[in-house]
């Protein structure tokens, strides 16, 4: 072979080499900086007590969540997990179970871990379509249907039997979430619920909520009034996914009792008193109508289900926790105890 040959084979060798070379830290340089993506995690246990105060990061949703959990009477043993939804306000203030109920002291004796999400407000606990401006990042239906559940058997040792109870604006959700993951919750209890979401009137009710009490937008919630997103998460729709799960459901007529319209009355007094006397009213009937044509969904699948319609009763807490009482046993079917 001539010098000259010689000379550009070597050339070609010493660029191949180089280029090799030049791919590889490229491609080690490229995987140092595409950091992996934060996995969800219980981050922090902080013990009071019977109550447990956890942080659970979600992936989903990019941030840590409070979960309180009062745990079971016999702590040594293992046991179930019950769910506890609060309304709009998510617990973020005083509209919660733990302040405005007694249902922590009576489910205190049994054996049973009482899960308390904080967080969420205005967000209908599911998976919003975009991050909105004044609600943030919402990625609820992930978080409880796929990241929360396992991160809470291993932490509290449970038994891996769910159940799940929600009131107003969360009475909703709980039906969302019972037929975003069927079976994951055995027993499902919706007190003054509106389950038809993708109606005119059903749309407006959730606006209402979203929009005018918490300030976002349900476009970057469901899309516009024309998504199929509103279809796709209406539970009377999609009823069929109820199929197997223990379901109770409750409201009361809107009809006020004495002990209503002194309850609004003595809390807000003038003008306000009477407004959210109005409001509360107004509100529970709608219910009421959104409950009575979920059972007739219900009834023409022939699917069976626990109902309590009440003559009497307003949108308001003390017809909630008796719901509770009522709906215990049914709840404590599906759990194993």
């Amino acid at each position: 072979m001539k010098l000259s040959a010689l000379r550009n084979v070597a050339a070609l060798r010493t660029t191949a080499v180089a280029l090799t070379a030049a791919m590889s830290v490229a491609a080690l340089a490229g995987g140092a900086s595409a950091q992996p993506e934060k996995a969800s995690s219980v981050t922090s246990v902080v013990k009071e007590g019977r109550t447990w105060h956890l942080k659970v990061y979600s992936a989903a949703m990019k941030k840590d969540i409070t979960i309180d959990v009062q745990r079971p009477v016999d702590e040594s043993q293992p046991a179930p997990n019950f769910y506890m939804l609060n309304g709009l306000d998510a617990g973020e203030g005083t509209a919660s179970w733990a302040a405005q109920t007694n249902a922590l002291g009576f489910l205190a004796d049994k054996q049973v871990n009482v899960i308390q999400p904080i967080g969420g407000r205005g967000s209908y606990y599911t998976d919003w379509k975009q991050e909105d401006p004044k609600l943030g990042l919402n990625k609820w239906k992930t978080f409880f249907t796929e990241e929360l559940p396992p991160l809470l058997d291993s932490t509290l040792n449970s038994t891996g039997l769910n159940a799940l109870a929600g009131l107003s604006t969360s009475g909703t959700s709980v039906l969302q979430l019972a037929e975003a993951k069927p079976g994951l919750f055995k027993s499902v209890a919706a007190y003054s619920g509106c389950a038809q979401i993708a109606d005119p009137l059903g749309k407006q009710a959730v606006k209402f909520s979203v929009e005018t009490w918490a300030g976002g937008k349900t476009a970057n919630m469901y899309g516009a009034d024309n998504d199929p997103a509103w279809v796709e998460n209406d539970p009377v729709i999609n009823a069929e996914k109820l199929r197997g799960t223990n379901l109770y459901i409750s409201s009361g007529s809107g009809m006020p009792s004495n002990a209503d319209v002194e309850y609004y009355l003595s809390n807000a007094p003038g003008p306000m008193g009477v407004i959210n006397l109005g409001l509360g009213v107004g509100i529970e009937a709608a219910t009421n109508a959104c409950s009575q044509n979920l059972k007739a969904k219900l009834d023409s699948l022939n699917i069976p289900a626990t109902y309590q319609f009440t003559p009497m009763g307003t949108h308001y807490w003390p017809y909630w926790e008796q719901a509770l009482h009522d709906s215990w046993p049914l709840l404590a079917q599906g759990m194993g105890i």
